[in-house]
């Protein structure tokens, strides 16, 4: 099922079940996008990879291959479109483990459609780019370009998902301003929620991996996280 891409972009959306499937096509076309349909993870796969949609909403109990799966190929074939998972499921380790294959972002059923397409808003305004992310950003050994969604370690570039990039940039921005969890889950994520702790932490726990020995990222116990400038590039 699928509509003409709309001024927004397309949205693929992978779900197995036809009427959570069409309220979720009706909500994001009424969002003004265009919208794509699969009911399974093989097809899912193959659309993500033909069709380079803006976002894929992708329910995690599939039928064939499920949607952690999917969303694993899609990341070790260097995929990083923006990935929202949905699932019937309440599991704190269900959410972690598709947070942690590259997730942006996890909407547990029920939810509201209307919620959803907003999240899907949200991931989408950050990877366009806003005005203030012209300029280069630099903290020792760490480098982003946000104009081109760029990321380099010593010069050598690391690939991020959408959200690990924006959270990035969002501190670096501001070195040396503690962020709440709460206040970072506004701001990145763009809504609020007291359940998101957890999906912060795993967020920086990936940014860090990825930047090895060389993460300017500190966690003030208690409170949140911030970037820190290194002694020598601030003196």
């Amino acid at each position: 099922m699928a509509s003409d891409s709309a001024v927004r972009g397309l949205i693929l959306v992978i779900e197995d079940e036809p009427a959570i499937a069409e309220v979720i096509r009706m909500n994001l076309v009424n969002a003004g996008y265009g919208v794509h349909v699969e009911g399974d993870g093989e097809a899912g796969l193959a659309a993500a990879r033909s069709l380079r949609p803006a976002a894929v909403i992708l329910d995690v109990g599939l039928p064939g291959i499920d949607g952690i799966e999917v969303c694993r190929r899609m990341r070790a074939s260097q995929d990083w479109t923006p990935v929202l998972f949905v699932t019937a499921r309440d599991d704190e380790v269900d959410r972690i483990v598709g947070l942690e294959l590259g997730a942006d972002d996890y909407v547990t059923k029920p939810f509201s459609p209307r919620e959803l397409a907003a999240r899907v808003s949200s991931v989408l305004r950050r990877t366009r780019g806003v005005a203030e992310a012209s300029a280069g950003l630099q903290v020792g050994e760490v480098r982003l370009e946000p104009a081109e969604r760029r990321a380099f370690v010593a010069d050598v570039e690391v690939s991020f998902t959408a959200t690990e990039f924006d959270l990035l940039a969002f501190l670096m921005r501001r070195p040396g301003r503690v962020f709440s969890r709460e206040q970072l889950i506004s701001e990145v994520w763009g809504y609020s929620s007291f359940a998101a702790n957890r999906t912060v932490d795993v967020h920086i726990a990936q940014v860090r991996s990825k930047l090895g020995d060389s993460s300017p990222i500190r966690t003030v116990r208690g409170v949140g996280y911030a970037v820190d400038v290194p002694r020598s590039a601030g003196r």
